[in-house]
């Protein structure tokens, strides 16, 4: 197993407290890097997936199967961190970022704006009282300050934060005060009877997640549990805006329903759905769904057994706890994104912390379903899009930096060995296979993406 790795996986496991990790299981295939960064995004990548496919094989044998080989291949475990940007739909690629998405020179540094739903848009430009033109916004923040930007998106609850280098970032309050939290919480909130694995042919068969979550790390994680065989119901409204490409990317292997959450009907709906479900994944702002009857406790009390995975952006504490957050801000908050003085800020090749954290996520609900079935409780996994910017520096530290990075991410032909097809109501899609492959049960998705709302709002009936 690459040393890097390894490690990488180490503290992954040390987070969780997971002493027993079968790691003789775990097959790794290296590869030289193949972003163009030299953050050490491989390494993580792999040890990330290479933990849920371990977590995996361990439900597996829980339920009475034998031991298998969980194999990772760097190279695609490096590339499963932007499977978005490969997706094609009748073979175009449709990865889209809004035009007013991106970042802009202030009077003292940077900022980093994030408009890719339109309210969150529309806000920004009636914020700084521009039309819908990237230029015109440009012209006016050259007149702000990074902090009178900061805290005025902020305020309105938008996305825009001053871009930071990573010594700047360490000393804001808000790092600060997420410095000790693990990067994986998982804790024991409530007494239940244990729950007997269900029969099936596959590590997560017969287990029910419901899937309250947009974008992508929360929908991965919630995938990443689908490729292992759980029954996952994805719940959202027509009022909530959505972008197709990531609905297609993180949809595979899940059905689809709609309840609208401001209706008694609709919360009556989702507690019924949540009365057959073993797993419930919250992955919206920090509040929204609690205040509508749905937070670990009363979802404890409630579904006495509940794994509730809670994925937010700047955590559980500090003083922007409650504040909205993308993958791309909060690189570009924690100083991932910063190319010193003498160089704008750009993105990173890939999205690193929501695929990360999606990932880990899927982790922490298997080995909380674990711990269920060992020994019953209701159980809260956390994690935030910030404590894992802080983990890629901390492993940046302990690993070092790659030692030569890529001129560009990979073409598509160049990885057409990583690639699957199949037919949809979207059109011909083509898409990265999943990363982990055990040696009895392949990683796999039973059904593909399907538009918003498609399925009724119950559980399907098993075979």
């Amino acid at each position: 197993m690459p040393d890097r790795s390894l490690r990488a996986l180490q503290s992954i496991l040390d987070a969780v407290n997971w002493r027993d990790a079968p790691l003789a299981a775990l097959r790794i295939t290296p590869a030289a890097n193949v972003l163009p960064t030299r953050l050490p995004i491989g390494p993580l990548a792999t040890a990330a997936l290479g933990a849920t496919g371990l977590a995996a094989a361990t439900l597996w044998q829980q339920r009475g199967g034998g031991p298998q080989q969980v194999g990772i291949a760097m190279r695609a475990a490096t590339l499963g961190m932007t499977t978005a940007t490969y997706l094609r739909v009748d073979g175009k690629p449709v990865k889209s970022w809004d035009p007013i998405t991106g970042y802009y020179p202030v009077r003292d540094g940077w900022v980093y704006l994030h408009g890719n739903f339109p309210h969150l848009r529309d806000g920004l430009l009636q914020l700084f009282g521009v039309p819908n033109d990237a230029n015109a916004l440009r012209k006016v923040l050259a007149g702000w300050s990074a902090m009178e930007v900061e805290d005025a998106t902020g305020t309105r609850g938008l996305c825009g934060v001053a871009v930071r280098d990573r010594a700047a970032w360490a000393a804001h309050p808000q790092a600060q005060a997420t410095a000790t939290l693990p990067l994986i919480e998982i804790t024991r909130i409530g007494d239940a009877a244990p729950r007997a694995p269900a029969p099936g042919p596959r590590p997560l068969s017969g287990v029910r997640v419901l899937d309250l979550s947009r974008v992508i790390a929360g929908p991965m994680a919630a995938r990443t549990l689908a490729e292992h065989g759980a029954t996952v119901m994805l719940v959202s409204a027509p009022h909530l805006p959505s972008i197709e490409s990531l609905v297609i990317d993180t949809g595979f292997g899940k059905h689809s329903a709609s309840l609208d959450l401001r209706t008694e009907a609709g919360n009556s709906g989702l507690h019924q759905l949540a009365e057959g479900a073993d797993v419930f994944l919250n992955a919206y702002r920090p509040g929204t769904l609690e205040r509508r009857g749905f937070s670990p406790a009363d979802m404890a009390k409630r579904h006495p057994g509940i794994v509730y995975v809670t994925i937010s952006a700047f955590s559980r504490a500090g003083p922007w706890a409650q504040r909205r957050g993308y993958d791309t801000l909060v690189a570009a908050a924690s100083g991932l994104t910063w190319n010193g003085n003498d160089q704008p800020p750009a993105r990173l090749p890939c999205q690193p912390l929501d695929y990360l954290t999606g990932y880990l996520g899927a982790l922490g609900a298997m080995l909380a379903l674990q711990r269920q079935t060992q020994e019953g409780g209701s159980w809260h996994v956390q994690l935030s899009l910030e404590r894992t910017a802080a983990w890629i520096w901390e492993m940046t530290d302990q690993l070092g930096l790659e030692a030569a990075s890529a001129v560009a991410i990979p073409t598509e032909t160049e990885i057409s060995d990583l690639y699957a097809e199949s037919a949809s109501v979207f059109g011909q899609l083509r898409f990265l296979k999943p990363v982990a492959q055990l040696s009895l049960t392949p990683a796999r998705w039973e059904r593909g993406p399907v538009p918003l709302g498609t399925d009724p709002a119950c559980w399907p009936a098993t075979h």
